[in-house]
């Protein structure tokens, strides 16, 4: 069985213990000199020892121990940089400083990828030297802290022969015992005793068992165990060996206990999102949940959302486990701490009031209601607080986790978040109201008398013998107001999201969009189409009936007639010159790869760069038979099925419109 090795003093046998000793490598005398001075001088307590070569100083090393070297680049057998690579291998982190004014950046590059701890200059020597001191001073105080952290992780360790009897225990390894022990917990006769004699506790435990099992079986285990007379989770590891088992072990409670924490954090977040992510609860109920989850997480008597109505505080959703306060209670402001959450416009954390803010404790909180612990986030609506989401209790703390803190203003956030949502779709729904409502009665006041002059038209046409075009150019005119009232309306309900979609054949949806367009002069092609789309049926048809329409009309000039002075023949909306085009238009629909969505291209003139970012805005159009409205209707569209739409340049030099976020799926 292998026996430990005694760590030797970590600054030796020579009674320097306490003092910091420095390997001093240079063969300059007056450097020596001043160095030593600077440092034995000093108020702190150095000794220093001088090799005058590399090869000295790595024999002095070998034999003694020291707390770090300083060494110049510049020496007679090896320069500094072999000389750090040789302590390295020796020691990974021994303190080394240069103390050289010989060398250039890449000198310092090298020392730097050697390990070199600090660089520093001679010139000037007298004020070098004591910077040089502080570095050093600054150098071992980390080395010795990184030590001390060793030393604390190290593992206890014990070993029994196979007779059970102690062989040895290291000093750690001791503690653990005799706290566990019967009696006394005395482990000056360890040695020799029989281990379940000594720590009967461990009889009937997992301890036990794998140490019985691994002298039984000469297989090592490794296990993490519970000890309850110490109420300490251990981790062990146990090595057999023919003459008995060595064990070592370490206290793992800590880690234990922020993995339970951690645990705990994950499942209230995942409690706080299956609360806010359900679609049958509304506001209040999720509210009334969030601060039972934060309730139960900080361990308060009282949550609660409150709102600030003038200089009174309203309590508005309440979870109160002394039954004091009740939704719609109404206290003054300045009588709660609330008021300084809501004043300074920041959580306000307060684990023992009495303490932390004595000058609360004259407030009716503290001393009426015994308010003795609060943690309350501001709640802002608007860039204005509207209140607080907060919690209290009677009984003061020593603290409020930074987790805890970062868990209430978590909550808060939601709900400003919420509340601001709400708001803005109450006003958004009004709008949209008013605007529906006003779109309803132009369409209704503009339609009555447009129908009496479609039908005087239509008298006017039977008796009229003059040029028959002043006949047709009216009865555009007056088609065309009607397409406008269409169009209005359908910008007016535009706007609303996309509740109830349905699976749809995109194919069905293509055909019956097509029939709508007077397409004469234009051809329909098709590719990958033979899919299903998700979204509403017919505002998605109204879609492709704008795009085809834009491709038709815009894309072949001979939809129109000659003679029609209404057509602006020098610039359409796809900014092409109209009047150099005859020929039919093909216009292509496809669907994106990955199902992210679909395209309508066409071969026609295309859209210039610099007008593409225009073309979705209402109103806009370049020809005077447009209404403006149609690409500004498909934006509308798309906006509503949470979706985008980009306009580009297809493959013929025409325009290309992918729609981006209307998911299809391949049959």
């Amino acid at each position: 069985m292998d026996t430990p090795v005694a760590t030797p003093n970590r600054h030796g046998a020579d009674g320097t213990a306490g003092r910091v000793r420095v390997l001093y490598v240079d063969e300059d005398c007056d450097d020596i000199t001043a160095v030593k001075e600077a440092l034995t001088g000093s108020t702190d307590e150095f000794t220093v020892t001088v090799c005058e070569t590399a090869d000295d100083a790595i024999r002095t090393i070998e034999n003694a121990s020291y707390d770090c070297v300083v060494s110049e680049y510049q020496l007679p057998d090896r320069d500094g940089i072999e000389l750090l690579r040789a302590v390295r291998d020796r020691s990974f982190d021994l303190p080394f400083l240069l103390f050289t004014d010989d060398g250039d950046e890449s000198v310092a590059s090298n020392a730097i990828s050697a390990g070199v701890t600090d660089y520093v200059t001679k010139t000037p020597l007298s004020e070098q030297t004591e910077l040089l001191r502080q570095r050093i001073t600054a150098a071992v105080a980390r080395y010795q802290e990184d030590a001390d952290i060793l030393d604390r992780m190290t593992d206890a360790f014990f070993a029994v022969d196979e007779n059970w009897e102690f062989t040895y225990a290291n000093e750690r390894g001791r503690r653990v015992i005799g706290r566990a022990m019967a009696v006394d917990g005395d482990t000056t006769d360890l040695l020799g005793r029989n281990l379940w004699e000594a720590v009967p506790s461990l009889e009937g435990t997992e301890f036990s068992k794998q140490y019985r099992q691994a002298m039984t079986q000469q297989e090592p285990a490794s296990f993490e165990a519970y000890f309850e007379p110490l109420q300490t989770w251990f981790e062990v590891s146990v090595y057999p060996s023919p003459t008995g088992i060595s064990v070592y072990f370490r206290d793992i409670t800590e880690r234990h206990k922020h993995e339970k924490e951690i645990r705990g954090r994950e499942r209230t977040l995942r409690e706080i999102y299956r609360v806010i992510s359900r679609k049958d609860l509304d506001f209040e109920d999720k509210v009334e949940r969030l601060l039972e989850i934060g309730q139960h997480a900080l361990g308060t008597e009282t949550a609660a959302l409150s709102r600030i109505d003038g200089d009174m505080y309203v309590f508005e959703i309440v979870r109160d486990r002394t039954g004091a306060i009740e939704a719609g209670d109404a206290v003054p402001l300045d009588a709660t701490n609330c008021e300084r959450a809501v004043v300074e416009e920041k959580t306000l954390v307060l684990a023992d009031i009495a303490e932390d803010r004595p000058e609360l404790t004259d407030r009716a909180g503290y001393t009426e209601m015994g308010v003795s612990c609060y943690l309350g986030t501001p709640v802002v609506v608007d860039g204005s607080v509207y209140g607080t989401f907060c919690f209290y209790g009677t009984e003061p703390r020593d603290s409020f986790s930074e987790w805890e803190v970062t868990l209430v203003e978590l909550m808060g956030n939601w709900v400003s978040y919420e509340q601001e949502r709400e708001r803005r779709e109450q006003e958004l729904t009004r709008e949209r109201n008013r605007l529906e409502e006003f779109a309803s009665v132009v369409s209704h006041d503009l339609r009555n008398p447009l129908n009496v002059a479609f039908g005087r038209l239509t008298l006017v046409d039977e008796a009229y013998d003059g040029d028959p075009e002043h006949v047709e150019a009216l009865r555009r005119s007056l088609e065309r107001m009607d397409e406008l009232i269409d169009d209005v309306l359908a910008l007016a309900r535009g706007g609303h999201k996309v509740i109830d979609a349905t699976e749809a054949s995109l194919d069905d949806i293509i055909t019956a969009a097509w029939d709508t367009v007077e397409s004469s002069d234009a051809t329909l092609e098709r590719r990958d189409t033979n899919v299903r789309i998700t979204g509403d049926q017919t505002r998605l048809q109204q879609l492709f009936e704008n795009l085809f329409r834009n491709s038709v009309e815009h894309g072949s000039t001979s939809s129109r007639t000659e003679s029609d002075d209404s057509v602006e023949h020098g610039h359409s909306l796809t900014g092409a010159d109209d009047s150099d085009s005859d020929e039919h238009v093909t216009v292509r629909v496809g669907t994106l790869s990955d199902g992210r969505g679909f395209y309508v291209a066409d071969d026609g003139p295309g859209i210039p760069e610099d007008e593409r970012d225009e073309v979705f805005e209402r109103g806009y159009t370049t020809s005077d038979e447009g209404t403006g409205f149609g690409l500004a209707i498909v934006s509308e569209i798309v906006d509503a099925h949470g979706a985008r739409i980009t306009v580009s340049e297809s493959e013929d030099g025409g325009t290309r419109f992918d729609v981006i976020g209307i998911p299809v799926e391949r049959l």
